[in-house]
């Protein structure tokens, strides 16, 4: 068998970190998207838990079609009768039954004798085979558990009717060497192992969770129970996204070794369950964090963009991802400089770009990321200011506003030492003002972004507006400042219009110039 069967368990025992609990709705929402994402199995939830818990399996059992629809069930008839009746309209289902193998659960959790315990989970799986031919059993804190008492116990299982045995490293305790060595003790001393795939789920707590299960996929074990993110219990399980790509990306090492995920759909999937839970993703999370095909450094930053194997072993769009993200920072280069201007639509001589590079290292040593935004904001000012005067300057204008007044606006303006008069109405006083202006110029650009922001927390404050505009395909941001609000808006409004303006004539002069063969 080369197929590696991925069986999530975000929706319960992702569930039961801290923080993580989703409503049924919620529930049902994220396992459509897994449906889409091509899990094999969804572990829905833990049916006899609460009331809440048998309602969202039995949804999610009858709406989600595709993978197996499964419920956790501890080795007690009544736990597995809750979630044979929770899996009852499920298109395919799966009973996932489980006790403790290790000596120190069954002495302080369960208190119960290694027999006991035996024969705890043959019942249990017998009685789970009522429900449906498709049983997982689950050997808790395996591997702290005695090798010879463990390989009785799957047996056993194996036996009584178990298709899946699960060996969990409940802990997170053990290394991947003695975690392979483990299941290939499995294969080698149960006589049935055969007759049942053997799976596991490998806890985080020593940060080695996805390394144990790609060690135990190596050597024999064909299904890893996992979860979006990584999330869990304590520090979370092995996070499905780094197992998956790690087969696909080390076809080398693992050979023939693969899922049936739909790789493209593993980026939307961890940002649903971002929304969802409200949590989020630390930036350098591996696969999916923002950081993950993101570049500063002017090495980096000069390699990916002349081959992006150079840095990275993925593409983004294997994964979904947007797209390589060029960070400019205090690290970056001259050359991934030069690639953001010309994506800007700025072409500049060796010479133009050292001294914007100049100024750029300036700024960046002032914060943490200089944006888009930044780098239209030094062309600008370096070059573009001082070819010809703003083609737009207002003079003045007025503005009606009240609770019982439609706002009204006129402003009076030049554009290219023509003055202009216009009037209109808004929602308020600054869409009039701004709706006049456009009317005076003849011109209405689409508003991409506009926020307004007081600069200290008094009534008196200066008020910082800032926007960005698409003018004709050209875009352009800006900013105004004043204590009153309308002016700020004004004034950013118009400063964004002044660069869309100029910077298109900077663009046109140098497609007439190319067209010419002057450049």
């Amino acid at each position: 068998m080369d197929r590696v069967y991925i069986f999530d368990t975000t929706l319960r025992d992702g569930e039961q970190a801290p923080g993580f609990s989703m409503t049924t709705e919620e529930k049902l929402q994220m396992a459509l998207q897994l449906a889409k994402l091509g899990v094999d199995v969804i572990e829905a939830g833990f049916a006899a838990a609460s009331k809440g818990d048998f309602e969202a399996v039995s949804l999610i059992a009858k709406e989600v079609k595709g993978p197996v629809i499964c419920s956790l069930a501890r080795a007690l008839e009544k736990d597995i009768e809750l979630a044979g009746k929770a899996l009852e309209c499920a298109e395919r289902k799966r009973i996932h039954t489980f006790i403790a193998t290790s000596e120190i659960h069954m002495k302080y959790k369960l208190r119960m004798e290694p027999e006991e315990v035996l024969q705890r989970a043959k019942r249990a799986v017998e009685y789970a085979r009522r429900f449906t031919d498709d049983v997982e059993f689950s050997c808790e804190d395996a591997t702290r558990s005695q090798r010879e008492f463990l390989y009785r116990v799957i047996e056993t299982a194996i036996k009584a009717g178990a298709t899946v045995i699960n060996i969990p490293d409940t802990v997170g305790y053990t290394v991947p060497e003695e975690f392979a060595d483990l299941i290939e003790g499995i294969r080698n001393n149960v006589p049935n192992i055969d007759k049942a795939i053997i799976s596991v789920h490998c806890h985080d707590d020593l940060g080695m969770a996805v390394a144990n299960s790609l060690m135990a996929v190596k050597h024999g074990a064909r299904q890893v129970e996992c979860t979006i993110n990584g999330i869990g219990e304590r520090a979370g399980n092995a996070s499905l996204e780094e197992i998956v790509m790690a087969l696909k990306v080390r076809k080398d090492f693992f050979g023939n070794l693969h899922t049936n995920v739909n790789t493209k759909e593993l980026y939307r999937t961890s940002r649903l369950l971002c929304r969802i839970t409200g949590s989020f993703v630390q930036p350098n999370k591996a696969v999916v964090g923002d950081n993950a095909f993101a570049h500063e450094s002017g090495i980096h930053q000069h390699g990916v963009l002349a081959n992006p194997l150079t840095y990275e072993i993925m593409s983004p769009d294997d994964v979904g991802f947007p797209s390589t993200r060029i960070v400019l920072g205090k690290h970056s280069g001259r050359h991934a400089l030069k690639s953001k201007l010309r994506e800007m639509g700025f072409e500049f001589s060796e010479e133009d770009i050292d001294r914007i590079f100049e100024k750029f290292k300036a700024l960046a040593d002032k914060k943490k990321e200089v944006y888009e935004e930044d780098i239209e904001a030094l062309v600008y000012e370096e070059f573009l200011k001082h070819e010809e005067d703003e083609p737009i300057k207002v003079f003045h204008y007025q503005v009606q506003t009240g609770d019982k007044l439609l706002p009204t606006a006129t402003v009076v303006l030049s554009f290219r030492g023509e003055e202009r008069t216009a009037s209109s109405t808004g929602n308020g006083p600054v869409d009039a003002i701004i709706r006049a202006i456009q009317k005076a110029l003849g011109i209405e650009p689409k508003l991409l972004d506009f926020s307004i922001k007081a600069l200290t927390p008094n009534t008196d404050a200066q008020a910082e507006s800032r926007l960005v505009i698409e003018l004709d395909g050209v875009r352009a941001s800006g900013r105004g400042v004043d204590v009153d609000i309308i002016k700020a808006s004004v004034s950013g409004f118009v400063d964004a219009l002044n660069r869309a303006i100029v910077r298109k004539s900077y663009i046109l002069s140098k497609e007439s110039l190319r067209r010419e063969g002057t450049i």
